[in-house]
């Protein structure tokens, strides 16, 4: 199996019970989760050695994030310790017609994106792994943010690791113009990545690519072949998911890679959670192309995989390599005794 860091921000979710709004609710629970928290704990799972690469405060909120991703298996050698604040977000779960609803605070202020790292640390990082995670997120924090990750990236990539980049693209973090202000440093993580998700909405409207495409799948199969070939990128992976008149979701996985598409067979299920499905998705794909299992394989197991990730609480990815195997025959399943 392989080492794997994934940087990015520890967040606390604070979240209201059952299907209330915040208005309604005076009651939180709280966790804590993150892109690069789910990705490393799906893959820790998986049987993987993981890493978390960030920035935490110097007090007790620090102490209690520690903790937690030490009892996800994460490993937290690379975790930064400095200034005083967590990233937060609220969380209010929808139901029926009404979307599910999240609410960040000022983010800008977190240990993770006001806490500048030593540059050999990203050495030190690059030296230790096989693979790197990094996700579009992080670039729509600030110039620290993004320096940071272009820094990891680079050093990764001088040492012929893996650089695997979600573009994962949040319209309320750029906000007004944000396409344009993104557009260049999302070319250049392409240019350093050798494992990509993103969908024809990124090639569309964040690199600007025409397409003669009347839907998404057309628009898919024009654009995502000439994303690879433009930036070298050895595979590019992403979901497209319709949401059902009866509170299901139907989730197909795709996967363009060796020059050619390969897609799962749609998956319809009810939701029990769905924040953290696309980072399961994404830690399918990775765990199946390190392991260098069939292209058709791959994305069969990341889509159960995504699929399992929507019926347990909570952002991060719960499943075992096992479990997910078990998905991958079954659509449902009865009490195991």
């Amino acid at each position: 199996m392989s080492r794997i860091a994934a940087f990015g921000e520890v967040m606390m979710r604070l979240e209201t019970p059952g299907f209330s709004t915040l208005s309604q609710s005076g009651n939180l629970a709280y966790s804590f989760s993150g892109t690069g928290v789910n990705v490393a704990s799906a893959l820790a799972r998986f049987g993987h050695e993981t890493y978390l690469a960030s920035t935490l405060p110097d007090n007790s909120l620090g102490e209690a994030a520690l903790a937690y991703l030490r009892k996800l298996g994460i490993q937290t050698t690379f975790v930064n310790r400095g200034g005083r604040y967590i990233g937060m977000y609220f969380l209010e779960r929808g139901f029926g017609i009404r979307p599910g609803k999240v609410t960040y605070t000022d983010r800008l202020g977190s240990s993770f994106n006001t806490v500048p790292r030593a540059p050999e640390d990203w050495v030190r990082i690059a030296d230790s792994v096989d693979a790197v995670h990094l996700c579009g997120i992080t670039l729509a924090m600030n110039e620290l943010a993004r320096t940071q990750i272009k820094q990891l990236a680079r050093a990764v990539k001088s040492r012929r690791g893996t650089v695997i980049f979600d573009c994962n693209y949040r319209p309320s973090l750029w906000g007004d113009g944000g396409y344009a202000l993104a557009a260049p440093h999302y070319r250049e993580m392409l240019e350093l990545a050798d494992i990509v998700f993103m969908n024809e909405k990124d090639a569309l409207l964040t690199l600007g690519m025409p397409s003669g495409g009347t839907d998404r799948l057309a628009q898919l199969r024009e654009l995502i072949p000439q994303v690879a070939k433009q930036y070298g990128i050895g595979t590019i992976a992403g979901t497209h998911r319709q949401v059902n008149g009866d509170n299901t979701h139907t989730l197909t996985g795709y996967s363009y890679t060796e020059g050619a598409f390969w897609f799962a067979q749609p998956s319809t299920f009810s939701v029990y959670d769905r924040v953290g499905a696309g980072d399961a998705y994404a830690s399918g794909i990775i765990h199946a192309a390190l392991r260098g299992d069939a292209p058709q394989y791959a994305v069969d197991y990341a889509t159960a995989a995504a699929v399992l990730a929507h019926t347990v609480h909570g952002d991060t990815p719960m499943a075992a390599e096992a479990e997910v195997v078990k998905a991958m025959s079954r659509t449902a399943g009865d009490v195991e005794r």
